[in-house]
């Protein structure tokens, strides 16, 4: 005998976001405040514009520049505004963090741009178990971006999938009131 097979997963509608594919792909490299300070405490700055200078920007090009100091000095705004101004011709994107908090930076800027209508009244899940780290911070967002205009919100795997939202049914006061005569 041969029965056929229903994939009711495939069949149910439901749309599977993986929060992985808006992870930014691109490499960072770590542009650390303290390699330019002198005893990792004071810049200062004739020393710091010099050495800037001889900088080799090839190393950002194209690249993430996340733009840190790793050690607890103080550092004048004017120095990462400095930085910032020098990578900015080559480096593809410039964030203030240390390179895992500029990845989440970037894969919630990615996580923003979404098409959120394009889930309208639909039930999703968010991808639960995937090859990329995704952090508590971009769940959050997904979350509050797709609550307002969806069916339904679920995390895991659409076989096996934990409730987080489902929108109530409203009632419509017409369609109550369309069938009965006064």
């Amino acid at each position: 005998m041969s029965e056929l097979f229903r994939n009711k997963v495939a069949e149910s509608g439901i749309i599977t976001l993986d929060l992985g594919d808006y992870y930014p792909k691109e490499n960072v490299v770590v542009f650390d405040m303290k390699d330019y300070l002198f005893m990792e405490l004071i810049l200062k700055e004739k020393d710091f514009r010099e050495s800037l200078k001889a900088l080799d920007k090839g190393i950002y090009q194209d690249k993430i520049a996340a733009i840190t100091c790793s050690v607890d000095a103080v550092i004048p705004m004017w120095a990462y505004m400095l930085v910032a101004s020098l990578l900015q011709p080559v480096a593809k994107e410039i964030v203030f963090a240390n390179e895992a908090a500029a990845k989440t930076k970037l894969l919630l800027k990615n996580i923003s741009a979404i098409p959120i209508n394009d889930f309208t009244d639909n039930r999703v899940v968010i991808k639960g178990c995937g090859e990329m780290p995704i952090p508590e911070e971009a769940y959050i967002e997904i979350t509050k971006m797709l609550r307002p205009v969806v069916k339904g919100i679920m995390y895991g795997e659409p076989c096996s999938t934990v409730p987080v939202f489902k929108k109530e049914k409203s009632l419509d006061p017409h369609a109550a009131t369309a069938g009965k005569e006064s």
